[in-house]
């Protein structure tokens, strides 16, 4: 299957093209292109590419539908919170299909009568890489200081001693996104991962903390509630019985070791690659028809 995305969200694409087609990528003056990722797709502009030239397209920004070259079959991906529930989507009305990344987007967004479909995050496995070493949290925030209390930039200092890594330039930490083997290194040598967000959607950093092996406190809200069970660390919306929870697992290496192993087993279960293509493979399939 030939497939024209946009690079939008890099850990999103770094997970969907492991699916095995041709992924059509614009870069400049079209988009911004691999820029610099080792991912197995070609870098294209749009002039070159025509229905004969690509089966379907996903687009993930309302701008980018009237780009898409005549012809080619269009998927609509969704990846945020609607700003509140009662927030009519862009594409409220649409006669195609637009795709959640999470069921909790899907019951706040208004779509109106526009076909909606849930497809769960899944993550490139980083492996069991958890040491717990350095006897600190962690935590990545996209733009930390921009975002503030919409991420819990705030609740930060309840969770002392801590970590800070983002992936903008205001960020607190040192990592782009761009070096995630170094980032996950980096998060694995920390006791435990903290997730703060108030009203975001599911960050995949939380997932790929998961994945390497690390317990996980996290504030009850929005998809968290579904993705972190209360077994692998701790989940509330009290942030006292969460920062009680991650220093006791800070002082507890074995503890630490314990829910992070569950963790692993928990996030490989339901958000693994496999099911992730596989479901993007039978919807894109369907829409080609």
């Amino acid at each position: 299957m030939r497939i024209l995305l946009w690079h939008v969200h890099g850990s999103w694409t770094h997970s969907f093209v492991q699916g095995g087609h041709d992924y059509l990528i614009p870069g400049p003056p079209d988009g911004i292109g691999l820029a610099g990722r080792p991912w197995a797709a070609s870098e294209v502009r749009l002039s070159e590419v025509d229905a004969s030239g690509a089966d379907i397209a996903i687009v993930q920004r309302v701008e980018e539908l009237s780009r898409v070259p005549v012809g080619i079959p269009v998927v609509y991906l969704e990846h945020n919170t609607p700003a509140a529930p009662a927030q009519e989507h862009p594409l409220a009305g649409w006669d195609g299909t637009i795709v959640h990344v999470t069921h909790f987007n899907d019951l706040m967004w208004d779509c109106g009568s526009t076909r909606t479909v849930v497809i769960e995050h899944g993550v490139a496995d980083p492996g069991p890489l958890y040491t717990g070493e350095l006897p600190r949290a962690a935590a990545v925030i996209n733009d930390p200081v921009r975002r503030g209390r919409i991420v819990g930039t705030d609740l930060l200092p309840r969770f002392e001693p801590i970590d800070v890594f983002g992936m903008r330039t205001e960020q607190i930490g040192g990592l782009g996104d761009h070096e995630l083997p170094v980032l996950h290194r980096e998060l694995a040598r920390r006791r435990v991962y903290v997730h703060p967000a108030r009203w975001t959607s599911l960050g995949l950093s939380l997932l790929e903390a998961m994945h390497i092996g690390m317990p996980v406190v996290a504030l009850a809200s929005t998809e968290a509630v579904r993705a972190v069970p209360a077994e692998v660390g701790a989940i509330s919306t009290n942030v006292e019985e969460l920062a009680s929870a991650a220093r006791d697992l800070v002082a507890d290496p074995d503890l630490a070791q314990e829910k992070g192993k569950r963790a692993r087993e928990f996030v490989l279960a339901r958000y693994g690659l496999d099911a992730f293509l596989r479901n993007w493979d039978a919807l894109l399939k369907e829409v080609i028809g």
